[in-house]
């Protein structure tokens, strides 16, 4: 699905200004709902709302990421790669509007060999329909393992959401397990191999960067690209 051979440009994004539990993202509380999973294009929720898809190569940290925005586990997290097989879509919604304001889609992670090879040859029949053909589909965050050098999967994934006229932004995970200096260096050996392109930092234990993508999340979800809006 990913190997396309483009050069890569970052697509510069225009600004604009049932879990049933709770947490506090820009002083906000936010509630999120499991909608389905979805492994085929006939499986997928109607486009009725901006939607957010995570995406990374698997033991990324996406499921943390997620769990970590919305402040409960309604991400299943594992200790194997490759665990997750479907699009699992989550409703969002904040506390006082009785209606979701938009849709999480985590997708599964790539660049896991010991997922059977006939899984992963059947995932481009939904993941690349769903990348490249849904119009609710706001914003695509590329998830990056800043701990690991640049990959040459993060890379042909860049270059798919680039082919595909996709807004996207890299998110650099497990950030709180490097100090300092070499936080820095993580980021500047990204910066060197994607120039140009903005990566945040992000750490699901300690909460680094979640008010910042909280921020491109919700100005994403009122953006005029996908002809949808949040209900309230």
């Amino acid at each position: 699905m990913l190997k396309i051979s483009v050069p890569l440009v970052w697509i510069k994004r225009p600004r604009l200004a049932s879990s049933g539990q709770k947490s506090r993202n820009l002083n906000v509380r936010v509630l999120s709902t499991f909608v389905t999973a979805a492994t085929s294009v006939d499986r997928f929720p109607a486009p009725a709302l901006p939607e957010v898809a995570f995406l990374g190569r698997s033991n990324v940290g996406k499921s943390s990421v997620i769990n970590s925005l919305l402040g409960t586990k309604i991400a299943k997290t594992s200790s194997t790669p490759g665990r997750t097989r479907s699009i699992n879509f989550f409703e969002v919604r904040w506390a006082g509007n009785p209606r979701p304001e938009l849709v999480f889609a985590d997708l599964p992670g790539y660049g896991y060999t010991r997922v059977p090879r006939e899984v992963w040859s059947q995932w481009s029949d939904f993941i690349e329909p769903y990348l490249r053909e849904r119009r609710s589909l706001a914003l695509c965050l590329a998830l990056v393992d800043l701990n690991v050098p640049p990959q040459e999967s993060d890379t042909q994934l860049l270059q798919f959401l680039q082919s595909a006229e996709r807004p996207f932004l890299m998110i650099g995970t497990k950030a709180d397990k490097l100090s300092g200096n070499t936080l820095r260096k993580a980021l500047d050996s990204f910066a060197q191999e994607f120039p140009d392109m903005r990566i945040v930092p992000y750490s699901a234990r300690t909460g680094l960067g979640r008010d910042e993508l909280w921020r491109e999340i919700r100005e994403a979800a009122v953006l005029p690209q996908t002809g949808l809006r949040p209900s309230g």
